[in-house]
């Protein structure tokens, strides 16, 4: 299987779950819940695949090395580590704001949420940042 093209759909996965979730949240403040859940819906799915892609990814190809120095090795890996905890994070966190939306537990709901999407977001920013860092700007040779 070539995995060459998968670092850039992981990307693309999350850019575009990215501006789900920011579609949903602004559904949801002009009150359009069925497009609110419709969006969420779609940023959770968009967010599965990425999952999948990811880890497929991962295991047919390894880690990619960051070619970076100075500056810019501290950058990319404080971005790294805080990406990689929130995202470990994002799962039970996303679990647990759907679960309390799909019991109709609205109020329970919309406190998750507050917590939940600011991190899915910035999980979803800095996931394309490091795209970018790892194999754009600082390509492997």
């Amino acid at each position: 299987m070539d995995t060459t093209n998968l670092p850039a759909l992981n990307a693309a996965l999350n850019a575009t779950s990215g501006v789900l979730v920011l579609l949903g949240w602004r559904a949801i403040r002009a009150q359009r819940k069925r497009e609110h859940r419709n969006f969420m819906v779609a940023a959770l799915s968009v967010s599965v695949a990425f999952l999948v892609s990811y880890l497929t990814y991962h295991a047919l190809h390894g880690s990619t090395k960051f070619t970076g120095t100075g500056a810019m090795r501290t950058v990319y890996f404080t971005i790294l580590v805080s990406h990689t905890i929130l995202a470990a994070i994002t799962v039970p966190l996303v679990v647990t704001t759907v679960t309390m939306a799909r019991r109709q537990r609205f109020d329970r709901h919309r406190k998750w949420a507050r917590v939940t999407l600011p991190i899915w977001l910035y999980v979803s920013v800095t996931g394309v940042l490091i795209y970018f860092m790892l194999y754009q700007w600082f390509a492997p040779a």
